[in-house]
């Protein structure tokens, strides 16, 4: 039998040869524990077909999926990648290194503008698979980026956040851009522009604690993980036992923090008819001096609808320049005696 073990088999493997079959074919579900075929999970945008479960889906794929065709990719500006030379079990640079040699990105936030149901839109999406989609110095830049370019193009700013909270390795540097973001919101909503939040799996820390939770409307898809500290990190501080569901879309839902769950097949058109409703450039309410039909266009009827009365804006200042000391609205010194309100009045 050697013979037919060491001659005739390796003549037959070197004739037939080895069959290269992908490791990643198949994946579990991280629900219901059903396998799914790769290429089935993708034509169904990333969600199980046994049980809808949700799961994480790149950015590349969301932003495919949200715009009406092509979009542009906006820079974001760069930063010090470690200023404060930190390093752990690894150097920070070391990690940065590794996370963008494994996504091809800069860092953990892509801006895109482009069309949604028409509408123009600046998106904001996170990245979770470059360092959980934490937020340092260049996200916080990115976000601030979004907006500016939001209030420029007069267009809807909607940010995707997908990350597990500030970025420790920058320390207060990461901290800072919780009102950072902050400021670049208001910035937007100061213009008259609407601001929508898409949260996804998983929205907590710092993320969450800022400009994730200061939209209009808040969206998000089925299942997903919205919330600050970690469930079991509250349980043991307040020494209570959460109820089930606690930190999920649909119960945040159901108490008032997310004003719809949607699932990702609906998202495009959902977010589509809400840019239309709100921003309302076709001419449907047909007011005086503005046009009416399909024909007006954007331009005739930019001054109606919820969130279009400032189509003429004055120039603004950008978040480096706009601080609590300088804000242009408490920059009149307040009479003596006259509360600031009916000082505005």
């Amino acid at each position: 039998m050697n013979w037919l073990t060491n001659l005739i088999r390796p003549k037959i493997r070197s004739i037939v040869g080895p069959k290269d079959v992908p490791d990643n074919l198949w994946q579990k579900c991280p629900s219901c524990e059903g396998m799914l075929f790769h290429r089935d999970l993708a034509e169904n945008m990333n969600v199980c077909t046994h049980c809808g479960h949700h799961l994480k889906m790149s950015v590349t794929d969301r932003l495919n999926l949200l715009f009406d065709g092509a979009y542009k990719r906006i820079e974001v500006p760069s930063v010090p990648q470690d200023p404060l030379k930190f390093k752990d079990k690894k150097k920070y640079v070391d990690r940065l290194k590794d996370a963008q040699a494994k996504t091809g990105e800069k860092d953990a936030i892509i801006v895109a503008e482009g069309e949604i149901g028409g509408m123009p839109a600046v998106v904001a999406a996170f990245n979770f698979d470059f360092m959980g989609g934490s937020m340092g110095a260049a996200v916080g830049e990115g976000i601030v980026r979004a907006a500016e370019t939001a209030v420029s193009k007069n267009a809807a700013l909607i940010a995707i956040p997908a990350s597990g909270g500030a970025r420790m390795q920058e320390g207060m540097v990461s901290l800072i851009q919780l009102p950072r973001t902050v400021i670049a919101v208001r910035m937007v909503k100061d213009a008259g522009l609407p601001y929508i939040v898409l949260l996804t799996d998983p929205t907590t820390g710092g993320v969450s604690a800022s400009f994730a939770m200061l939209g209009d409307i808040h969206m998000a898809e089925p299942g997903c993980l919205i919330g600050f500290a970690g469930k079991r990190v509250i349980e043991e501080t307040i020494r209570e036992q959460l109820p089930a569901g606690f930190q999920t879309a649909e119960y945040l839902r159901d108490h008032g923090m997310v004003d719809m769950v949607v699932a990702r097949k609906d998202l495009k058109e959902t977010i589509g008819r809400i840019l239309n409703l709100l921003m309302n450039r076709t001419g449907s309410l047909n007011q005086k001096g503005n046009g009416s039909g399909i024909g007006a266009g954007k331009a005739g009827s930019a001054k109606s609808g919820l969130f279009a009365g400032k189509t003429a804006f004055a120039p603004h200042a950008t978040v480096n320049q706009l601080t609590p000391a300088n804000d242009p609205v408490d920059a009149a010194p307040t009479p003596i005696g006259v509360s600031k309100r009916a000082a505005k009045k």
